[in-house]
């Protein structure tokens, strides 16, 4: 079993930015699998919509948040075996050309060990403040994704859409990883389900234990999206699948782990990030960090 673990980019952890590197470094040393951040560019005073789109109420957790590719950037340049991923970026939110020199770059520096992770987001407010139509950020994704494989397939390159424009350029600067940068999507809806079938080289659910944990509805979602996969001709088989666990506060770390275990074996799902939004500080978090790789490493 792979366990990965969120650089301290969120809440309490954001401000302790300055020891990224030093945490990266010990996570690797550790045994970590994979490093990762998430992106959330702001918190609306009044939000319209709610976090996960549901309701309109946003945990204050999400108020503080780092910069995820400086993060990333940051880890790939300490670390040598560790994969680095984002779970997830809200893709729509940025213009194709700057988010593909962005992961590029990451990717180069790293050595290939980018998971790029994409989202379409629920946040109607970040979407206004990038002067995007929210409305349209899932054909906006579609169109993301295709001009992203042309970005780092060809060279010049153009592509025009209802939604992205990319002008004819140069693009000599190519990711490590071939023919491209992976795809990797969350979402839970049915239409992003049927666009991890369709399009995704692997995909990213989400679990927030104990409270949001319901191993029957990943199943199903998994169902969908080898169904999607098996009607547009693909592999379902060749679909990765990397869940994030989000641990409520006061989750002890024995039973954190046991649910991973039972998650694991539910669902075959064999790559796992952890991302303990509450810690009060990076030294809590490098603690629980340590306790779980040793309880998952005696089986």
């Amino acid at each position: 079993m792979q366990i990965g673990f969120a650089i301290p980019y969120l809440n309490n952890a954001a401000h302790e930015v300055a020891r990224a590197a030093e945490f990266a470094r010990e996570a690797e040393k550790a045994g970590a699998a994979s490093l990762w951040v998430g992106d959330r560019n702001f918190v609306p005073v009044h939000p319209k919509v709610g976090a996960g789109g549901v309701g309109n109420y946003i945990p204050e957790v999400y108020r503080t948040a780092a910069d995820p590719f400086v993060m990333l950037g940051i880890a790939a340049a300490v670390t040598e075996r560790v994969r680095l991923g984002a779970h997830v970026l809200i893709a729509p939110l940025y213009p194709p050309v700057q988010l593909a020199r962005s992961l590029t770059t990451i990717d180069l520096v790293s050595g290939g060990r980018l998971i790029p992770g994409f989202g379409v987001g629920w946040s109607l407010e970040e979407f206004e403040s990038a002067n995007v139509d929210f409305r349209k950020r899932g054909a906006r994704m579609d169109e993301l994704l295709d001009a992203l494989e042309l970005l780092w397939t060809r060279d010049p390159v153009e592509y025009h859409g209802a939604h992205i424009e990319v002008p004819l350029q140069y693009a000599p600067l190519k990711p490590v990883q071939k023919p491209r940068l992976p795809f990797y999507l969350g979402g839970f809806s049915g239409a992003a389900l049927k666009r991890i079938g369709r399009r995704a080289d692997g995909w990213l659910p989400a679990c927030v234990v104990p409270e949001y944990l319901d191993v029957d509805a990943v199943l199903a979602q998994r169902a969908a999206i080898h169904a999607a996969a098996a009607e547009a001709g693909r592999d379902p088989g060749e679909i990765d699948t990397i869940m994030r666990v989000n641990p409520s506060e006061g989750v002890p770390v024995g039973r954190l782990v046991d649910i991973i275990k039972m998650l694991g074996e539910r669902t075959g799902i064999d790559h796992f990030m952890i991302e303990n939004m509450t810690a009060p500080n990076v030294d809590a978090t490098l603690e629980e960090m340590a306790r779980v790789l040793e309880l998952v490493a005696r089986g």
